[in-house]
């Protein structure tokens, strides 16, 4: 009889009541200590995590909104990938799965750009991959129960200006629905609605990003599930030259944020 191997604590998890949940898997900054030493020097800072997007989502807990944390950084394996790691922008440069560059193009593994082993694929699904997307799965499903419908938010953040993904400077605020097929057309007008009745940040929907693997997945209005992936520019609410917070210059966003969210919720509550 094999062993079993170690309890791998992946996510946490805030239980609310309402029918929002929220995603956050590129978060998590945790790494195997086997791993950590075969980065590179400038891949160790783990320059491509979303900062500090659960800080900006504190108010969950008071809202009653669900929210599941991924604990592992994006470099482990990306869980806003589908796990046979089919490319989400045909002919565009992105990450994948299990990630060998990072946003710059530049080698995360000292050993270069290598592929990762398909059987380390196959763990890393196994033991950080499947487990999120077990609960994520989970949880929407009880929402959605409990209410009738449920509604996802995807929850990112980006550096404002990566010349290797994107031309120019992302907006503030990059909505995403997989072109709509991932939430009622009401939502998106509502979402919108918002946006546009304030004038400090700027906005796109269905830009550059459209919502990765999470919100084309679980987003199926017809079924009840309304998924939006939000992708923040990272320049709206921290410094990008250094990963530190402050909440009084985040507070901004962080009040559009809990507005748009209620907006959101009621939209799909009366539709």
């Amino acid at each position: 009889m094999t062993a079993p191997g170690p309890i791998v604590h992946t996510f946490t998890l805030i239980r609310g009541d309402s029918p929002v949940v929220i995603s956050l898997p590129h978060v998590g900054t945790q790494l195997p200590e086997e791993l950590r030493p075969q980065l590179t020097e400038a891949a160790r800072a783990l320059p491509d995590t979303d900062w500090h997007v659960d800080q900006l989502y504190d108010f969950a807990f008071e809202s009653g909104y669900t929210v599941l944390r991924a604990l592992h950084a994006r470099y482990l394996i990306d869980l806003n990938r589908p796990p046979d790691d089919a490319p989400l922008y045909p002919g565009s440069n992105t990450s994948g799965l299990c990630p060998t560059l990072d946003f710059s193009g530049a080698p995360l593994w000292r050993t270069g750009p290598s592929p990762v082993p398909p059987e380390e694929v196959r763990r890393r699904l196994s033991r950080y991959w499947e487990p999120y997307h077990a609960e994520l799965a989970a949880r929407i499903e009880a929402a959605r129960a409990r209410h009738g419908f449920a509604l996802l938010i995807d929850g990112h953040s980006i550096r404002s200006r990566v010349p290797r993904l994107f031309a120019g400077r992302l907006p503030d605020i990059n909505l995403g629905t997989a072109d709509g097929t991932a939430c009622a057309t009401a939502l998106r007008t509502r979402a919108q609605q918002v946006l546009y009745a304030q004038g400090r940040f700027t906005h796109v929907l269905d830009g550059r990003f459209k919502g990765g693997y999470i919100t084309r997945h679980y987003g199926r209005p017809d079924a009840g599930v309304h998924a939006l992936q939000i992708e923040l520019a990272q320049c709206a609410y921290m410094d990008e030259a250094s990963p530190a917070y402050t909440r009084r210059r985040a507070e901004p966003l962080r009040a559009l944020l809990r507005a748009l969210l209620a907006a959101l919720a009621e939209a799909a509550t009366v539709g």
